[in-house]
């Protein structure tokens, strides 16, 4: 009996550490942040993602940030029928997915003090960007609330096989620094 009670006191103990300033301390500040939102970001690949992020950046009076959106050309454009001033606007043209939009961010986000997130993306897109987003973003205390922006006719819902394994290349890159998806392929530079 004093050999169980022993583990459950030493598991929490090691729960509340992990959770207190541990490791998982970035998460507990993500998930119990309730500041006002400080940024509009943009998942690219549809333009009305790009115009639904554009309006509410414009509403909210944020900053907005495209992530692998349309041409420079027709964002800056579009941004601009908004009504945005160019210096609230970012493009940001590095990520090739869902990962990279993130991983390709959060150290900038960080660095300014971002705290929460409005994430713009498709409603078919929703989850498995929220999913990827918060182990991502929640790593560096990153706050994410998901804006849907409506696809009808053209959703498509997405397979569990997609969603469980951007969650685990998110996962494996909090852990490791790199993506699956390069794992397989040696670094030029050696690192």
């Amino acid at each position: 009996m004093a050999g169980v009670r022993t583990g459950v006191l030493l598991g929490g103990g090691l729960m509340f550490w992990m959770v207190s300033s541990g490791p998982l301390a970035p998460y507990r500040q993500a998930l119990l942040d309730r500041s006002a939102p400080q940024l509009v970001l943009v998942l690219g690949g549809d333009v009305d993602r790009e115009r639904m992020g554009a309006k509410l950046a414009g509403e909210l009076d944020l900053p907005l940030l495209i992530s692998g959106g349309s041409n420079r050309e027709y964002a800056t454009w579009l941004v601009q029928e908004e009504g945005l001033e160019p210096q609230r606007v970012q493009l940001d043209y590095r990520a090739q997915d869902t990962l990279g939009n993130f991983t390709s961010l959060v150290d900038e986000l960080q660095q300014r003090d971002v705290r929460h997130v409005l994430l713009v993306t498709s409603a078919d897109h929703l989850s498995r960007s929220m999913a990827v987003g918060q182990v991502v973003a929640g790593s560096r205390g990153i706050h994410l609330t998901g804006v849907p922006v409506d696809c009808k006719p053209s959703c498509r819902e997405e397979s569990w096989v997609k969603r469980w394994g951007d969650w685990l290349r998110a996962v494996a890159w909090v852990i490791t620094g790199r993506d699956l998806k390069d794992a397989a392929v040696p670094d030029p530079e050696g690192n």
